[in-house]
């Protein structure tokens, strides 16, 4: 008989696994946002022109969650997201060979789809292997995995510019993600076969038909406004800096670890507070919508007058993007395991905030170049607004309907 500590340890290591996992993903992905300062200055292209190739990632990215999301319940979750690393790391290593922007386009949109068979599968592995409070527990320490790549490139990016130019950040990231591959590929366990019989065994359509009511699809909503912050505020802010306190492009991308710090404390905040306080997540994603909503017209208020405040404001504004994330992307699939849709919803939500996430992308680059960042800070306000009203509205049908 296995005892019972023997279990924890194992419970630990895969917990571990997916976070690092999850971290490589992040490396090989969120490069290109955060060195966009440093490749406009080294090759002439505006932020507009470079932030398609971003836009067109986060596009096929949203798409691609969709599909990885429905394998994810039919095929062997290891090896689509082994599938995904690997072409992840071709165009890691094909982006600095890029002439042109179209053909950065086109590599990092394919860079987009293939990143996108990496969470669905993560979920359905963490749900077949995590029960009850173990799965949220988990689902928390994964979710560091985001943050700490973020961390690591935004401390490595810098030095890589400074001794080696910015096309080494993407040969970095490669090298990271080959050795991932390997990693994930001799310690993810084979129970692939046992997953899979799993879900055949609990197909249900009306798991999939749960996701299209009004409820949903408001709470859809919320995660595209979620998507529209996070994801634009953390990939412009390095620029935002530069530009409003005429900081180096090097400075500026390195103030980009104040943003996942924040969004570690923040990931440790919200699961706290739901787990004691506000157990309804729709109630405690408004909460943290009301938080971004804050921080948002306080930086606007302040914007130019301070570069330390604006970094810390534009942290609280994505941290707490970050915990509406773990609440209503991380934490609600699991109310589907009973339909054997865990992956499928999973890519379903997640693919919402890419669409905010290529709206914002490019939207802010047009905003921030025809008006100002005072303005583009504004509208970071009303998004925020618009979130927090829809979550609270959102709270008590959710409540009706699961019974948290």
């Amino acid at each position: 008989m296995i005892s019972l500590t023997a279990v924890n340890r194992r419970k630990s290591v895969l917990v571990f696994l997916f976070a690092l996992t999850y971290m490589i993903s992040y490396i090989t992905r969120i490069n290109y946002g955060a060195i966009i300062s440093e490749m406009e200055a080294s090759t002439g292209m505006s932020k507009s022109v470079l932030s398609l190739s971003l836009t067109g990632s986060f596009i096929t990215y949203g798409t691609g969650q969709i599909i990885s999301g429905i394998l994810g319940d039919r095929f062997s979750p290891k090896k689509l997201l082994s599938s995904g690393l690997a072409l992840s790391v071709l165009m890691n290593i094909a982006v600095p060979f890029c002439r042109s922007a179209g053909l950065l386009v086109i590599c990092w949109c394919i860079n987009g789809f293939a990143q996108s068979f990496m969470w669905p599968p993560l979920v359905r592995l963490m749900t077949a292997s995590f029960k009850g409070e173990a799965y949220k527990n988990a689902t928390v320490k994964v979710s560091w995995g985001s943050s700490l790549g973020t961390i690591i490139i935004y401390i490595i990016a810098p030095l890589i510019i400074s001794f080696a130019g910015w096309k080494w950040v993407f040969w970095f990231s490669a090298i990271c993600g080959v050795a991932m591959i390997i990693v994930w590929n001799l310690l993810c366990p084979d129970g692939d076969a046992k997953i899979e019989k799993a879900a055949k065994a609990t197909k249900n359509k009306s798991g999939l038909s749960l996701i299209f009511t009004p409820l949903m699809i408001a709470i859809m909503l919320s995660i595209v406004l979620q998507g529209m912050l996070r994801d634009g505020v953390a990939t412009w802010m390095p620029s935002y800096i530069s530009e409003t306190y005429d900081l180096s492009s090097v400075i500026s991308i390195l103030t980009g670890v104040v943003l996942p710090i924040f969004s570690i404390i923040c990931f440790q905040m919200t699961a706290f507070v739901h787990r004691v306080w506000i157990k309804n997540p729709l109630t405690c994603a408004g909460a943290m919508f009301a938080l971004g909503s804050v921080s948002a017209i306080t930086l606007y208020l302040f914007s130019g007058s301070s570069a330390v405040a604006s970094v810390i404001l534009s942290a609280i504004l994505t941290a707490s993007m970050h915990g509406v994330n773990l609440l209503l992307i991380c934490m609600l699939p699991q109310y589907f395991q009973k339909y054997g849709n865990v992956s499928t919803v999973s890519g379903v939500l997640n693919s919402c905030t890419y669409i905010g996430s290529a709206a914002s992308t490019y939207g802010i680059a047009l905003i921030s170049e025809r008006f100002s960042w005072g303005v583009t800070s504004l509208v970071w306000f009303v998004i925020a607004l618009v979130g927090t009203a829809i979550c609270f509205v959102c709270a008590k049908p959710w409540k009706n309907k699961i019974g948290e």
